[in-house]
């Protein structure tokens, strides 16, 4: 009986070993395999979630509980900005993990780390053999020094086309000075710092801008612009201008008031059109016994074709006139008759 218990007892310590070696395998990296240790500066950026969905990571992404730890100490800050960004890199986990293309892992290391969080990540990677994927400048070159690889985003976006080319224009809105007083500083969809010349006076505007130049190195990318707006009256000038020649020169007022004082003045004589006056025709009168017959006939003047408009003198209103009697038209006889 003795024999059979501790046969038993044998039995039940190795399944539980058994089973106690396969919960580790499943937390722990393979051998085979690469691990990849995710440092907190990688899901606050977010662009792991482009790479993952084109598939060139094929290893396991290991996520320690530690740095998790660290974005939810982030996440109860008192600082608005740190909130927002922790909280981006929580959405970017649930984001990672609902992924078929990539496998994702919760690292069970604790779910605070005394050390720090960068050297909880160097331990981790000299321990199982792993590597270090992260965008911190510094722990980027201890990393180094302890020989241990790193994948750097930065580095990777580095090697590939920039989204923004020298001569593109975006409107951009520009949120806090630079380092000169005329440098104004703005930010990208993806967190790319812009600096702007001569553009100190539009913080807080939204412009639009042309880029420069462009610096991508493994700390970081930055772009360098400058406003449109006082770019436009120098290349149009050179644009209306001719090849070859040199862009015109508008004369000021003064100048073209002189030049004008300068010109000789011309006497043009005006020869206003000759009419020729015709004297009255005496009007014809017809005798006869009764004074009632005597007619006068009116006196017609010729039409004068050379007479302008203005000089034509504006026809009076007619007015109703009262019918003359007999004895008024035979006054006006006589008196004419004795005039003659």
């Amino acid at each position: 009986m003795e024999t059979i218990i501790i046969i038993l007892l044998l039995i039940i310590a190795a399944e539980a070993t058994y089973l106690v070696a396969q919960q580790t395998k499943k937390n722990l990296p393979k051998k085979n395999g690469r691990a990849i240790f995710v440092d907190t500066s990688v899901l606050i950026d977010g662009r792991i979630l482009s790479i993952a969905k084109s598939g060139f990571i094929t290893d396991t992404l290991l996520i320690p509980r530690s740095v998790i730890g660290e974005l939810q100490y982030l996440a109860d800050n008192a600082d608005a900005e740190k909130r927002a960004r922790a909280r981006h890199g929580l959405d970017v986990v649930s984001e990672l993990q609902a992924m078929t293309t990539v496998k994702v892992d919760i690292f069970q290391d604790g779910s605070k780390a005394e050390e720090g969080v960068d050297e909880r990540l160097l331990k981790l990677a000299k321990q199982y053999n792993g590597v270090i994927c992260t965008i911190d400048f510094n722990l980027n070159k201890v990393a180094q020094v302890e020989h241990i690889p790193v994948l750097n985003v930065n580095d990777l976006a580095m090697s590939l086309r920039m989204a923004y080319l020298p001569g593109e224009k975006i409107l951009l809105e520009l949120t806090q000075k630079g380092n000169d007083s005329h440098q104004a500083v703005g930010h990208l969809v993806d967190g790319t710092m812009v600096v702007v010349e001569h553009a100190g006076k539009m913080i807080g505007q939204t412009v639009e801008i042309e880029f420069i130049r462009s610096l991508q190195t493994s700390a970081g990318k930055m772009m360098f612009a400058k406003p449109v707006a006082a770019v436009l009256p120098a290349q149009q000038a050179k644009k209306q201008s001719p090849k070859g020649q040199a862009p015109m020169k508008t004369q000021p007022r003064k100048q073209i008031q002189r030049a004008e004082s300068t010109i000789p003045a011309v006497a043009v004589a005006y020869t206003a059109p000759i009419s020729v006056v015709e004297p009255p025709v005496a009007p014809t009168v017809y005798h006869s016994d009764s004074a009632e017959q005597l007619k006068v006939k009116p006196v017609q003047r010729p039409y004068k074709q050379n007479q302008t408009r203005s000089q034509q003198q504006p026809s009076k209103p007619r007015t109703s006139k009262k019918p003359r009697t007999s004895a008024q038209n035979e006054d006006d006889l006589m008196k004419l008759l004795n005039n003659q």
